[in-house]
């Protein structure tokens, strides 16, 4: 799956990329993956309530193991075709970008965002999570960061770079490639979190787990990733052309290693009037 390649990128201004994996919502859903139960359960533990707002919460899949833990769960969405289907499983979920969303004064124990803090400006989206915790609460953003076979990765990175050479993104071929595109994330995110203020100083949490796919699981799940969403039809075709080869080549199934990265501060002042 491809990852912002530069830290010179930007994602949050590419609202166009931002607001597309509604495209295919049902398949986003199906494929993407899940998050560690120990992760949801300390996140939990962690907080001072049960009340979860979650920021860009797609199709629920976040919201729904937070529910599955106890939470009540209320979701913000920017692309109207994920939060419908967000709403279809049962979550409440309002359209809006966090930056723009007006809580009404509702407040929260916990603020989350799972794989969608990248696509938010960082310290106007920990600003807005600052407004919205009550007293002790806790904001907790995370990511699947993934580490795919080395001959998988590499077929992946070839095709990809021959068929979209201009993209922001690329595919990464080494662990230390995936850690430095997570660490650039969690990084971003903890520099938002201190300039906004009214929070403790960030911690970064790890759990590393990991997930079998078969080609068709794999090919399933690459349409659903930011660099491959708005690719014409042709263009896509050729790049699950190249993928599937290279599965094909070990056999047909593989395991992927997931390393799940989660940046997370506790409030110590609740801010008024903040945007």
């Amino acid at each position: 799956m491809p990852t912002i390649a530069s830290s010179e990128n930007e994602p949050h201004q590419h609202r166009q990329m931002a607001e597309s994996f509604g495209v295919d919502a049902e398949r986003y859903d199906r494929t993407r993956p899940r998050y560690p139960d120990a992760m949801v359960d300390r996140i939990v533990a962690a907080s001072p309530g049960p009340d979860v707002l979650d920021v860009g919460c797609g199709t629920g899949i976040a919201a729904r193991q937070f529910q599955a833990a106890g939470c009540a769960v209320l979701g913000v969405e920017p692309d109207a075709r994920m939060a419908d289907f967000a709403r279809r499983g049962g979550l409440e979920a309002e359209v809006a970008t966090i930056e723009d969303w007006d809580p009404a004064g509702r407040t929260f124990d916990a603020v989350i965002a799972g794989q969608a803090w990248h696509w938010v400006d960082p310290v106007a989206g920990a600003a807005k999570a600052a407004r919205v915790l009550r007293p002790g609460g806790r904001l907790a953003v995370f990511w699947n960061a993934f580490e795919l076979p080395p001959d998988i990765a590499e077929a992946g990175a070839a095709v990809f770079s021959r068929v979209v050479p201009d993209s922001p993104f690329k595919f990464p071929t080494t662990q230390k490639e995936v850690l430095a595109g997570s660490q650039m994330m969690c990084a971003k995110a903890a520099d938002g979190i201190r300039e906004a203020g009214g929070f403790g100083e960030p911690e970064q949490w790890r759990f590393d787990w990991e997930r079998p796919y078969t080609r068709d699981e794999w090919l399933d799940q690459l349409p659903t990733s930011g660099g491959l969403t708005r690719l014409p039809p042709d263009k896509l075709a050729e790049v699950l052309e190249g993928a599937g080869a290279a599965v094909d080549a070990v056999g047909g199934t593989f395991t992927m290693r997931y390393i799940t990265v989660v940046v997370t501060a506790a409030i110590t002042a609740t801010r008024t009037g903040a945007a």
